[in-house]
This record gives C-alpha cells, structure tokens and sequence, in this order.
C-alpha cells in the first residue's frame, strides 16, 4: 500500500516553532526561575567547606534513620570528598533536589485533583504512560529549543521524566483512605479543606512519600542524560569519560552518584516509615 506518510514530524516542528515564536518571553522567565532555583541550591552547598557539610548531613542522616545510615552517609562523602568529586557532585545533587521539587509542587496537587475527578485522572493516566515510555532523549530535543543549552533543559528533562510517579501515588493514596472515615467526617461538617488537610494527606503520605522517593530517584537517573545539553556535575564527568574511553573516571564519577542515590533513597524511605507509623 502505498499510502501518503502523515507528515507528523513537520506538525510537531511547527507546533515548536509556534511555541518559540509566540512564548518566548514565558521560556525565558521559566529558564531564569529554574536556572536561579539550582545556583541558589549550589550555593548553599558550597557556602560551607566539605567536612562541615559532611558533618551536617551525616547527622540529619542519624536523627532521620539510624546510626549506621549516618556512618554510611559520612564514609560515602568522605570518598566522594576524597575523589575530587565534591563539586560535581554538589552541582548533580542542586539539579535533583531542584527537578524533584519542583515535580512535587506540580505532581502532589495534580494527584489530588485526579483523585477528586475521575475525568481528569482518565485524561492525565495516558499522559502520564506517554511521557513514562517515551525515551527519556526525546525529550532533549524541544527542552533545547525552548530553553537552550545548560542546566534548564536538563532539569525541564529531568521533571518530565519524573513527575508521573508523584502524580500517580497521590491519587492512588488519597483513593485508598477507608470510605468509613471520609463518611465520618462528612458527618462531623468537615470542609472539603479539613477534609483534605486533616484527613486524607495524613493517611495517603506514606503512598505520597513512596512516590516522591521514586521521583527523586528518576531524577538522579537522568543526570548522565542532562549532561548532554550542557548540565554540569558528575554526569558531565561519566559522559565524559564515555566519550575519552576513561573507564576509571567513568567508574569514579559512576561510584559517587551511586552513594548519592542510596543516601537519598535510605533517607526518603525511613521518612516514609515515619510517615506510616504516624498515620
């Protein structure tokens, strides 16, 4: 069959050029909202030498889990320190926590709207399987038109790629709240607010927490990715020594943003643990 290719590239290509052309402006506040959240975290990072910083987080790692995730948090810093990777590796870790939270500032009140509307959560799922399946270098390619090159495009990336689990662990946690309760407090004259804040978050958050445990850890993925449009930290160096064929520093950089993501990972799940036994 020789049937006409439907011209869907040049539709999406000019669907961009519109977009460019006609918001540019919200672009640039965007690229300079982001870029400002990320040098801001940086810089509150490295305002304080490494071991003051490693002294810090070891101890918020003790009081929020154990003594040993504090000693794992001090030893794996203190190899990171020891590699030469601090700087990189406090530049990867502003763009996570600046891609995760603003995923949690859009995906936790976009949950809570999918979870009061089944019309809407019937609109969003496909949306949120669409942008889960897509490869993650598909995004690359209009978070460069938009946004340029840099850390902007690799964070705009880095949200895309992550935000679903949020959205869909907050509907799903807010659903699973005991009908008998929601009665109740119907009953009692609870506002929808009350309601929400009182009742329903309180039980859903260790389902919230589950989720915004894998949007950080999607984010932390995406930083080799993020590096080829410019972002900076340890996935720069992974790509680097990719491209060099430098197994060695490919394994350094590789081993620091391993101790990243455990540390972040063991954090959020024993915040998660607390958040169970307190609802």
């Amino acid at each position: 069959m020789n049937l006409p290719k439907i011209p869907l590239a040049e539709w999406i290509e000019a669907g961009e050029d519109w977009l460019t052309d006609n918001f540019a402006p919200l672009f640039d506040f965007i690229s300079l909202l982001i870029g400002g959240t990320v040098n801001g975290i940086h810089f509150v990072l490295e305002l304080l030498p490494p071991l003051a910083v490693i002294l810090l987080f070891s101890a918020i790692a003790w009081l929020i889990g154990k003594w040993k995730m504090g000693v794992f948090t001090a030893a794996g810093l203190l190899l990171i320190d020891n590699l030469e990777l601090w700087d990189k590796t406090m530049q990867t870790l502003a763009l996570v926590l600046t891609a995760a939270l603003i995923s949690i500032i859009i995906g936790i009140p976009l949950g809570i709207l999918c979870a009061r509307h089944n019309r809407l959560r019937n609109v969003i799922t496909p949306v949120l399987d669409f942008m889960q399946t897509m490869p993650a270098f598909v995004y690359l390619l209009p978070a460069i038109s938009f946004f340029s090159l840099g850390v902007v495009p690799g964070v705009i990336s880095s949200i895309i790629f992550a935000i679903p689990p949020t959205i869909r662990l907050t509907n799903l946690g807010i659903r699973q709240v005991p009908a008998e309760l929601v009665e109740a407090a119907d009953a009692f004259g609870s506002t929808p607010g009350q309601k929400l804040f009182k009742l329903q978050l309180p039980i859903a958050m260790p389902t919230i927490m589950a989720g915004v445990n894998q949007t950080i850890m999607l984010s932390l993925s995406m930083v080799v990715i993020a590096s080829m449009v410019g972002a900076q930290g340890v996935g720069a160096t992974v790509y680097r020594a990719v491209t060099q064929v430098k197994t060695g520093t490919g394994f350094e950089a590789g081993l620091a943003i391993v101790i990243l993501a455990i540390i972040l990972d063991r954090l959020t799940q024993q915040i998660t643990k607390r958040s169970k036994t307190q609802s």
